[in-house]
């Protein structure tokens, strides 16, 4: 019995609702498909579309909408033009039979005069229409003769009109019909075709005029229905399009319905104006609609008939999924689906080209580690090698014909072996020499002493060589490496930066532009692109141009308040006419501020001069100040810095290390010439954020930091750059203070002082005797105090830099603004 509940029991603890759900979802999926194929891809959807306008009628007598459809078929989907062909007759023949065979009539002239033009003329579906209003036209003069025993003036017109609509009906039906047949479309949709898409679902609906289920009017709840859908969709301006064009349409195909057409309109408007409270919302402006113009011109009874239709309308929208109206909105500009199908896009395109850098990033550090040095077992095991290599080429020349090769090489190998290798250890030590000590012992052990030495001597002079081009390879692979591994190290940072999204702040925006419009100045619009401390990024557009600067005194002070840290005016874009608009870039001020001074004279007071010096701000929010100075004088000298120098702020500005920057320039000074032209360079690194300096002293002279009445030094030892194909590049690190001032000089001002022995004894006292602070006085003063001590000559050429260190101030203080304090958070 026990075991019979637990069969019972157990199936039904198993179930997975989970399961079900998803199951639930797949038969749902594969029956929106089955519907899809049914109708968009087998056609049948055409079939329906025909049948309505084969029996749709304008002013009670013209059918101008068959032979129009069955052209814009026949040229977009020419397989399924028998289905539409087939609707409009049987569309036709529910008004009579006559219009039936004239359909059909007209369908057949069609496909013949489209045969005759296809074979004369390129152009074809130019000249379509052209031929639908032609056959139009006559066929409906044919049939008012027909019917009437002969022509009149009123035949004549209306069968003109009939011809006229033919003609643009078959215009609007090329446009919209791709757009319900076409299964899966991507493109948005133009206001054109947005317009050609309404005509045509409206024309469609005339066909059910007549149609009533228990008194209620068919084409009112399928309009009143199509204007929902659309508001709820696309808006009041969408909305109200729709029921203007479907209330026209209507109008002309029944004068009786004149008044929908104002109803159709206003609850376009009012749906899409309350389009906020979601379907609700929509639903209750068709309801106001109804009320209002139902009661302004028709009585009680046909009110109530038609809020029973309205409900009935109201009830289909809100059947309708949620699925189908974003699907339909995804092409429509303006609205919200149509917005996240663009930014999915955008940020598909976005992963794309951020997953190939990242590609490419990875390429480099693979290339980078396949020129990287290999471990030291291998390096140890490969001069083990070469060694062996080494020993054997001797042996060859002298061993191999000596009557005790067995007794040295067979019966003592490990004696002859470190014999050997020692007398070659201490003649590459000592430039060809032996000890005497180690002299004798070989002696004693070999009886062709003298010629195993010359040979190893021989031997070793080609031994060392190798050894010196094999470390010169491994000096340019290694190099090769750190450049490749910079570059990888770039392009993996602007991977994940193309991949960092823009926040969107529309609440800051909304409390900036409600602050700023409070104090009294007017601004049109305000765009953040970034509000992350000391990186703030803000645009504003200004509606008019004073010429009194209200962006810095005003706008800048007022942000400052608002975001609690210092913004300037990094950009400005003043327009031309006072009645124009202006834009403005608000940035984060730096915490420091760097101001400079420079003074250069060139050698015998030339005009080209061998130093040249650069100050570099990076986007890094770092300040680069450098002096290169080229070997030697003159123009040669001067091109040599002046590469260097822009050489070096291209390689910054990429956002590459400095260190691995300046091996770069350093290889490539070596490689590119055999001539011995050598450049020093002096840099200095400072982050503006914190005023943290890093120095790289490339065969450069001291440089200086004066803080108050001190004087600090700062030296690295490298050699210039040129000479070595690999150095290692010593970094000085320092931190500075508000009020410093650092001073770079090239070796002319450095060495220039005659008669002093102790050049940087000098140099301090000049520094600490400086009564000014002004960077460019500075300069100004060493250089002059140098001349002076040669008695007026210049002997090399020289070049001073001064900088000044100091807290980043704003013109115009912050202006508080109550109420609005830290937008940012």
């Amino acid at each position: 019995m026990e075991k019979v509940e637990r069969d019972i029991i157990d199936p039904i603890g198993e179930v997975d609702f989970g399961k079900s759900r998803d199951s639930f979802s797949s038969i749902l999926h594969k029956f929106n498909t089955k519907l899809e194929n049914f109708f968009l891809v087998k056609g049948y959807l055409i079939l329906i579309i025909g049948f309505l306008l084969g029996r749709a009628l304008i002013l009670g007598q013209l059918t101008p909408f068959a032979l129009p459809f069955f052209a814009a078929v026949y040229l977009s989907r020419k397989d399924k033009a028998p289905l539409a062909l087939i609707g409009l007759i049987a569309g036709a023949a529910t008004l009579g039979i006559t219009e039936a065979a004239t359909n059909f009539a007209l369908s057949f002239l069609f496909l013949i005069s489209y045969k005759i033009i296809l074979n004369w003329k390129s152009k074809e579906q130019q000249l379509v229409p052209v031929f639908v209003f032609g056959l139009v036209f006559l066929g409906s003069l044919a049939k008012t003769y027909l019917l009437t025993n002969g022509f009149t003036l009123y035949g004549g017109m209306l069968s003109f009109v009939e011809g006229s609509l033919g003609y643009i009906l078959t215009l609007i039906f090329l446009q919209s019909l791709p757009l319900l047949t076409v299964n899966k479309r991507r493109q948005a949709l133009k206001t054109e075709e947005i317009v050609c898409l309404i005509i045509m679902l409206a024309s469609i609906m005339t066909g059910t005029i007549g149609w009533a289920v228990y008194g209620l009017s068919i084409e009112h709840i399928m309009s009143r229905y199509l204007v929902l859908v659309f508001s709820f969709i696309a808006g009041a301006t969408i909305g109200s399009t729709v029921g203007v064009v479907t209330g026209l349409i209507f109008s002309l195909a029944s004068i009786s319905s004149f008044y929908h057409m104002s109803l159709l309109a206003f609850s376009g408007l009012l749906g899409g104006l309350l389009k906020e409270g979601k379907k609700i919302g929509v639903a209750l402006g068709l309801f106001i609609a109804t009320l209002l113009i139902g009661m302004y011109g028709e009585g009680g009874g046909v009110l109530s008939v038609s809020l029973m239709e309205t409900t009935i309308a109201v009830f289909l929208f809100l059947l309708t999924p949620r699925s189908l109206t974003s699907r339909i909105a995804k092409h429509i500009p303006g609205t919200t689906e149509y917005s996240q199908e663009q930014q999915q896009y955008m940020r598909k395109m976005r992963d794309v080209t951020a997953q190939r850098v990242s590609q490419f990033s990875n390429v480099f550090q693979a290339l980078s580690n396949s020129f990287s040095s290999p471990n030291i077992s291998e390096m140890m095991e490969e001069e083990d090698n070469e060694l062996d290599y080494f020993l054997s080429n001797v042996t060859e020349k002298t061993c191999q014909t000596c009557f005790r090769k067995e007794h040295c090489w067979a019966r003592n190998f490990n004696t002859t072996y470190d014999y050997m290798k020692d007398i070659m250890t201490e003649m590459a030590d000592t430039g060809g020499n032996i000890s005497s000590n180690l002299s004798r012992d070989w002696d004693k052990h070999c009886t062709r002493s003298k010629k195993v030495t010359d040979a190893i001597h021989q031997e070793l002079a080609l031994y060392q060589a190798n050894q010196k081009l094999k470390k010169q390879v491994q000096e340019s692979r290694k190099l090769v490496a750190d450049q490749l591994l910079g570059v990888s190290e770039v392009m993996g940072d602007f991977a994940k930066e193309i991949q960092r999204e823009r926040e969107n702040h529309y609440k800051q925006e909304e409390l900036i532009l409600e602050a700023i419009q409070e104090f009294g100045i007017h601004i049109e619009n305000v765009e953040i692109y970034s509000l992350e401390q000391g990186n703030v990024d803000i645009d504003i557009t200004i509606p008019y141009n004073t010429g009194y600067g209200e962006c810095e005194k005003l706008i800048a002070p007022m942000l400052s308040d608002i975001l609690g840290e210092t913004i300037i005016v990094n950009k400005e874009e003043v327009s031309e006419y006072s009645n124009d608009y202006s834009h403005a870039t608000f940035r984060s001020a730096k915490a420091y501020t760097v101001e400079t001074g420079v003074a250069h004279a060139a050698k015998d007071g030339g005009f080209i001069s061998g130093d040249s010096y650069s100050t570099i701000e990076l986007g890094l929010g770092k300040y680069a100040m450098a002096i290169s100075d080229g070997m030697g004088n003159g123009k040669r000298a001067h091109v040599e810095s002046e590469e260097t120098l822009q050489l070096l702020q291209k390689i910054l500005q990429s956002g590459i290390e400095e260190q691995v920057a300046i091996k770069s320039i350093n290889s490539i000074l070596s490689l590119r010439t055999t001539d011995e032209i050598f450049s020093t360079l002096d840099l200095a690194m400072i982050d503006l954020q914190n005023a943290a300096v890093k120095f790289l002293k490339i065969g450069s002279t001291p440089s200086f930091i004066k803080r108050g009445s001190k004087v600090m030094k700062i030296q690295a030892s490298n050699l210039p750059m040129g000479i070595l194909q690999e150095f290692d590049v010593d970094v000085v690190s320092e931190q500075l203070k508000a009020g410093d001032l650092l001073i770079m000089m090239s070796d002319g001002v450095f060495e220039g002082p005659k008669h002093v022995e102790n050049f940087e004894i000098w140099m301090k006292r000049k520094i600490k005797e400086l009564k000014t602070e002004k960077p460019q006085e500075v300069a100004d003063l060493i250089m002059e105090e140098v001349i002076r001590s040669r008695l007026g000559l210049i002997e090399d050429d020289m070049t001073v830099l001064v900088a000044k260190i100091d807290h980043n101030i704003p013109k115009w203080a912050s202006i508080p603004v109550k109420g609005f304090k830290q937008v940012a958070n």
